[in-house]
């Protein structure tokens, strides 16, 4: 009986030594849709991403973060996704924007939820100037080994599928606006700059719902010279936004081979983390029951060949449980390797420090440290060219005129 119980767990431990798991993943991502009716010029929307979050307050004990790698992705990621919608040909101007201070037709934001090269994990919001939300979802996407391959690396990023899948989704949404909402939209969005700038001026015109929209309740009168004066201001800003998508491509370039090296390193160091914990777990239990059904017959058994298989068996478990706590140690070795990964990324990719001028100022620091000084540029021009004006009396026109 004693020699069939340790038969039995001998055979047990066998059985979960064997146990291995298998996935198999696809590199395939869906094609970016295409308007299904041509509209005019005048109702694209233009689109804003804002630098996504890093995700950095919280996340999974578990996953390796490194900071400076996902501030890197942060930046990264959404000039992905501006190329995806733009392969659309669905939308007005689509810019990268370092915060969502902008006022834009769509303001698209991100969270970087999971990033590890094997899965990434995002959290999408959209919203339109009027404060409809077009999105609010989490996509997942998991690489394949084979998309950081040479020939798969040469065309799509390995998560294509994810900002492709998040490019046609916005796509439904906005098709499904009627011509007249999408010019409310723009309408509105021109509204909320003005405002921004001169809160007394453009009173009144917009309404704010306890839901949070806006609804347009009277408009400027097309010679209203302050409508004029920021319609200026907008395009000066426009102007500089795009001279940050120049930054902004310059970064995913240099960005662009180093990362994937990255990812693909990762990928191979997450594979082999988990693999060798499955291992040393597997080892820690099986060796754990040797140990146990080793004493049980050394112990209990009735005869000197059950002593010493019983024995034997405790031999056997130890050198097991001692393998699992080494793959451990092997485990914690190739975390330091994400790690050193994770720093060579972070001194390749580091923002650079740039200089941009107009006329008379000069903006300094990093890109966001610029913009923020841009805006506060802007209204000092738009208080310096408003000065003394004065609205006329047809200065405003009701929303039927629209």
């Amino acid at each position: 009986m004693v020699r069939l119980r340790l038969l039995s767990c001998l055979t047990l431990c066998w059985l979960l030594s064997a146990c291995v798991n298998q996935t198999i993943k696809s590199t395939s991502a869906p094609p970016v849709q295409t308007p299904t009716t041509t509209v005019s010029e005048n109702q694209l929307l233009d689109v804003a991403l804002v630098v996504f979050d890093p995700g950095l307050d919280e996340y999974d004990d578990d996953e390796p973060v490194y900071p400076e790698v996902r501030k890197a992705e942060a930046r990264f990621m959404p000039m992905q996704l501006a190329q995806a919608m733009q392969d659309s040909g669905a939308w007005g101007a689509v810019r990268v924007v370092p915060d969502d201070i902008e006022v834009t037709d769509l303001i698209v934001r991100g969270k970087i939820l999971r990033s590890d090269g094997e899965t990434l994990q995002l959290e999408i919001t959209a919203t339109d100037s009027s404060g409809e939300v077009w999105l609010d979802k989490k996509y997942t996407g998991e690489a394949s080994r084979y998309a950081y391959q040479a020939a798969a690396r040469n065309t799509n990023d390995p998560f294509q599928a994810v900002y492709n899948t998040i490019a046609n989704d916005l796509l439904i949404e906005l098709e499904e606006l009627t011509p007249k909402e999408r010019a409310d939209v723009r309408v509105i969005t021109e509204l909320r700059f003005a405002r921004s700038f001169s809160p007394d001026a453009f009173d009144g015109y917009l309404e704010q719902t306890r839901s949070g929209q806006y609804e347009i309740q009277r408009l400027p009168a097309e010679s209203d010279p302050m409508l004029a004066r920021v319609r200026q201001i907008r395009e000066r800003d426009n102007v500089y936004v795009d001279t940050l998508q120049a930054y902004y491509t310059t970064f995913d370039t240099q960005m662009a081979a180093p990362y994937q090296e990255w990812r693909k390193a990762s990928y191979q160091e997450v594979m082999l983390l988990e693999q060798l914990q499955a291992e040393s777990m597997r080892n820690l239990i099986v060796g754990g029951l040797a140990v146990i059904g080793g004493i049980a017959a050394a112990t209990t058994g009735d005869s000197q060949t059950s002593r010493v298989a019983g024995q034997v068996a405790v031999l056997g478990g130890g050198l097991l449980v001692k393998s699992g706590l080494d793959k451990r140690n092997e485990a914690q070795i190739h975390v330091q390797a994400l790690e050193e990964l994770g720093a060579s990324l972070e001194a390749e990719v580091t923002p650079q420090v740039i200089e941009l001028e107009d006329r008379t100022v000069t903006l300094s620091g990093n890109v966001e440290q610029q913009y923020a000084q841009w805006r506060s540029v802007l209204a000092d021009i738009y208080s310096a060219e408003i000065g003394d004006l004065q609205l006329p009396e047809d200065s405003a026109r009701t929303a039927d005129t629209l």
